[in-house]
């Protein structure tokens, strides 16, 4: 279920009425039962992938922190994990008879191997549980890594080993066809796969307790606002929200509610305008011009934002309604003038993710110049692969930590001013020489962008060299596609509001304008709305990782 679909305009307030009536147990209980109605909406097979993640990871976060499962833990893990499996692995629910539906021998099968799972581990609890205090938290945390890890590589990564394997067995001059593996990528799995092993691994560091409540983490890893695009919530800041009764006032219900409608402008009004137009060009088997590739790679500059921020947004905004805070994932990016400002401004649930989890455990910025060169380009590198499984992203990744490596060679952008060290104001010289940082850093990540939208790597060195070949012949004209008129107004509102939002450093800032400016904004934004359904839905970007 997408946030731009009729269904989730009927199945938000439905779970928002039932939501006010119900106390914090039964509000639960029917947030995960949302939850997964949500995600089973697009495939319910996968559904099981969730609970046996939430079971695997309450369980190893328990064994961590108190070094054992009480039995009522080991019975509802055991439970939950059976259960899920005979539900969405054993039936065929798109089979039109009932004899049908039960009759799934494949899912049977996949049931038996489940069963041999759960005995399996409840037969070595006896043994693990008599381990050493230290070495019993290394192997639990093995496990929950491993776990994850290996879900993630089977149903992300697997095609796009095999498929480089064929390519070099094919160079060789041997026949490798028919390895692919027929594998349908789970929707999210990236984000909840990330989002349980930091609560593992911050209860290992002991900077988090382990809960007992099975429903509640399983709420947690799967609330539907952020689980298929994220952010990436740490189990600090959701977890306190599931557990303990929340409070909704109007302010905070007024505000998600402009979110869901920022989000909604953002994706509808603009972010499906413009890719139209990117599309004319980067799925085009005709003859494109430097200014097609210019022009389109710009747009999508804009449209993978809008796509993105907007769907974090709407995240936002459903979770807000019901009292429940979600972290700030996007913070202006585009105003950026280095790397590292960068990447605290976009997609901060990731990027802070692997600076805790990757790139501090390599050691960060301590040590020789080198080893910390190292470990930013390792980290972007999988940080690019993270995001697809294609050799762009990984190019991808390696530029961006290139650029990285660069500007901190020169110390652009790496020093911090002391709390104590008074800024003078600046001038106008300094002010426009801030503003051309900000563009040529802007042209540097739009060719990021070229990276990422690439559909190949004959794509990338061909618009590559026509960029740096042929970009003088500005006689040769446009073939793009234009945007919509929803698409074009929509930048123009777009670009003020954060104008505005910037100077004033408030996101909030719109609410300090009198009542008809107020309702002006809004209901712009809805006509944009309104003029973007005329485009054929696109899905959101963020879905495919």
């Amino acid at each position: 279920m997408a946030f731009n679909s009729i269904e989730f305009m009927i199945f938000l307030p439905a779970v928002y009425l039932l939501y006010r009536f119900m106390n914090l147990r039964w509000q639960n209980l029917m947030l995960l039962a949302a939850s997964y109605l949500f995600y089973g909406w697009w495939d319910e097979r996968f559904l099981f992938l969730i609970v046996l993640s939430t079971a695997i990871d309450l369980s190893a976060g328990i064994m961590i922190d108190q070094g054992r499962l009480r039995i009522i833990d080991r019975a509802k893990a055991s439970a939950w994990t059976l259960l899920s499996a005979g539900a969405f692995l054993g039936v065929n629910w798109d089979a039109s008879t009932w004899s049908e539906k039960f009759n799934h021998s494949l899912g049977m099968q996949y049931c038996g191997g489940v069963l041999l799972l759960v005995i399996a581990g409840n037969l070595l609890y006896p043994w693990l549980v008599k381990l050493p205090d230290a070495r019993r938290r290394s192997v639990f945390l093995f496990i929950s890594i491993a776990a994850n890890l290996g879900l993630l590589g089977f149903f992300k990564y697997c095609n796009f080993f095999i498929d480089s394997a064929e390519d070099v067995l094919g160079a060789m001059g041997l026949n490798a066809q028919g390895l692919r593996l027929d594998i349908v990528l789970p929707v999210g799995i990236s984000f909840y796969t990330f989002q349980t092993m930091s609560y593992t691994i911050d209860i290992y560091r002991r900077q988090l307790k382990a809960t007992h409540h099975f429903l509640d983490f399983a709420l947690f890893v799967s609330f539907f606002p952020q689980l298929v695009a994220g952010p990436i919530e740490r189990a600090s800041n959701l977890l306190p929200s599931i557990l303990h009764k929340r409070t909704i006032n109007f302010d905070q219900s007024m505000r998600g509610l402009f979110l869901i409608l920022l989000g909604l402008f953002k994706k509808i009004g603009i972010a499906d305008s413009v890719a139209l137009a990117v599309n004319s060009v980067y799925l085009t088997k005709g003859d494109v011009t430097s200014l097609d590739i210019v022009a389109a790679t710009v747009l999508f500059a804009v449209q993978i934002y809008c796509d993105f921020s907007g769907y974090s947004d709407i995240a936002r905004g459903c979770a807000k309604i019901m009292g429940i805070e979600l972290m700030t994932n996007f913070r202006l990016p585009y105003v950026s003038r280095s790397p590292s400002e960068f990447w605290t401004r976009w997609h901060i649930s990731l990027s802070s993710w692997l600076r805790d989890y990757l790139y501090s455990p390599l050691g960060g910025s301590r040590g020789r110049k080198a080893m910390i060169y190292r470990n930013l380009l390792l980290t972007m590198l999988l940080g690019g692969l993270w995001h697809g499984a294609g050799w762009n992203y990984v190019l991808w990744g390696a530029y961006q930590g290139s650029i990285l490596c660069i500007y901190r060679l020169l110390g652009i952008g790496t020093r911090r001013a002391s709390k104590d060290e008074i800024q003078p104001s600046p001038s106008i010289i300094r002010r426009l020489l801030g503003v051309a940082n900000m563009l040529f850093f802007f042209a540097i990540t739009c060719y990021g962008w070229l990276l990422f939208r690439a559909v190949s790597f004959e794509q990338i060195i061909e618009f590559t060299s026509q960029l740096f070949t042929s970009f003088g012949d500005l006689g040769a004209g446009m073939t793009m596609r234009k945007p919509t008129l929803a698409g074009m107004v929509g930048l123009l509102v777009l670009i003020t509001y954060e104008f505005l939002e910037y100077n004033f450093k408030d996101t909030c800032f719109y609410r300090r304008f009198p009542v008809p400016i107020r309702a002006g904004l809004y209901a712009l934004m809805i006509f944009v709305i309104l003029m973007g359904t005329s485009n054929a839905p696109v899905q959101f970007i963020y879905f495919q990782f």
